[in-house]
């Protein structure tokens, strides 16, 4: 909150209405003994004062050309995002239980979830989760409910995919019976290539993961892929970056074959690219698509769009009981308030860039990092790791460890990406990184001239 706006008489009108003498006594009913007593914090200070202080505070992080993605992206945010997504209409909304009085959210994850069924393909979306992460867990969960040829509660993942988004599904999950079964990945190409599926054909599997773009940034053979799921009844759970899909195939559409069953059954991700500006940790959301037949096993809000008794459009949440989600035992999922705010942002985000819009920044991002990746590989001893084609994310194999060079580079205001070391050190000195089309000429420049000269200096003192 911006400005609090209430008066110590204010404060104690309010505490004389409800008939207590101090804010203390609205906690009366915690014991003494477990109260935590007077916190050491420092006498209050005054408004400028403390704009001052946040202001220095906030120089000493600097402002450092960013080259790191896994998961976080650095896009280009129109103002009218969030000069609208603050306004008060949005910012203080609660759950829209009220249809009666909530008709411009409901409206909005409405249109929300229209634009993420338009983007992967798929019928149905819900009003978003807690992030991409969490998101894939849920999924997890809903694939188990969902496959009825299937009595098991195993799910392959690819070593591919996002480590961080498997140590959260695995966290999730673990103590609900899913067993998480690691596919590996081809050394030349960074991809999951079909054959190391191969020995799962004909075993009861309930669901299999793949995420598009993989972790490495490479782009999946999802068309046989999906044709291979769908062959041994398993359902296939996309994880998708939401930016990719303005120029890459929709995964509701994945497969090459004839058949009547085609493209993936869940589709999820992260949504901060949409609008959602990097911070520490967040808050993101996570969104979720299904096909329609499984729109009952899909966790979190839906709304949906009818008409009132005199014929006009109107808006309310549908399919699920309130006590799906407020209520544990009912409850399927969790869901997050506040993951409404960060769907505003996506929505108004999308809404003003449009499909041609999302096009031109997913395209921007990859000739970025195709440029990126040239001027990096011109530097002695710097390579690329894999041969597969690739969005806007790049693995380079250095020819020394890569945490003393990312620190070089930070102390020239440069991030340089991140470094592979511990969660594949298979791949030896590996480097990933990342540009999108908020990166310049003279970016990538910089960063290739600091690297060059932090490599040939640490050579030189070798």
């Amino acid at each position: 909150m911006a400005f609090i706006p209430h008066t110590p008489d204010d404060v104690a009108g309010m505490l004389a209405v409800i008939g207590v003498q101090s804010i203390e006594d609205l906690f009366d009913e915690i014991p003494r003994e477990l109260r935590t007593g007077k916190l050491a914090v420092p006498p209050a200070m005054a408004e400028m004062d403390v704009g001052r202080l946040l202001t220095e505070r906030a120089a000493l992080d600097g402002r450092p050309m960013n080259f790191i993605g896994a998961g976080a992206y650095e896009h280009h945010i129109p103002a009218p995002v969030w000069a609208i997504t603050t306004r008060g209409e949005f910012y203080s909304a609660y759950t829209p239980y009220q249809a009666e009085a909530s008709q411009g959210t409901l409206q909005l994850i409405y249109e929300y979830q229209s634009m993420i069924c338009a983007l992967t393909g798929m019928e149905v979306s819900n009003a978003s989760l807690y992030d991409g992460a969490s998101a894939l867990a849920e999924a997890c969960l809903m694939a188990v409910r969902a496959n009825r040829a299937s009595n098991s509660r195993r799910i392959l993942l690819p070593r591919a995919a996002n480590p961080i988004y498997a140590q959260v599904a695995q966290s999730i999950t673990g103590n609900q019976g899913i067993v998480f079964e690691s596919v590996d990945f081809d050394p030349v190409s960074g991809l999951t290539l079909l054959e190391y599926l191969q020995p799962y054909s004909g075993q009861d599997i309930a669901a299999l993961v793949v995420q598009q773009p993989n972790f490495f940034g490479n782009l999946e053979e999802v068309d046989q892929i999906a044709d291979w799921a769908h062959q041994n009844k398993i359902l296939l759970i996309a994880v998708v970056n939401p930016t990719s899909l303005a120029v890459l195939k929709p995964p509701g559409q994945w497969g090459a074959s004839t058949d009547a069953v085609r493209g993936a059954d869940i589709v999820c991700g992260e949504g901060q690219p949409l609008g959602v500006p990097l911070a520490a940790g967040g808050p993101y959301f996570g969104f979720m698509a299904t096909r329609m037949q499984y729109v009952r096993q899909m966790p979190g809000r839906i709304v949906g769009r009818t008409m009132d008794v005199e014929g006009r459009p109107g808006f309310s949440l549908t399919l699920q009981a309130r006590e799906q989600h407020i209520r544990r035992s009912k409850a399927t999922s969790n869901i997050c308030t506040n993951q409404g705010l960060m769907v505003t942002a996506a929505t108004i985000y999308m809404s003003l860039m449009g499909p041609t819009g999302l096009a031109r920044v997913a395209a921007a991002s990859m000739q970025r990092t195709a440029d990126l990746v040239t001027r990096l590989t011109r530097v002695a001893g710097v390579k690329q790791a894999f041969t597969a084609a690739r969005f806007h994310e790049a693995v380079l194999i250095l020819d020394r460890p890569v945490a003393p060079i990312l620190a070089a580079l930070a102390r020239r205001g440069i991030v340089g990406g991140l470094d592979l070391a511990e969660r594949y050190p298979e791949l030896g000195h590996a480097l990933l990184v990342c540009a999108t089309e908020t990166k310049l000429a003279a970016d990538i420049d910089a960063y290739a001239g600091a690297l060059a000269d932090i490599m040939n200096s640490s050579r030189a003192a070798a």
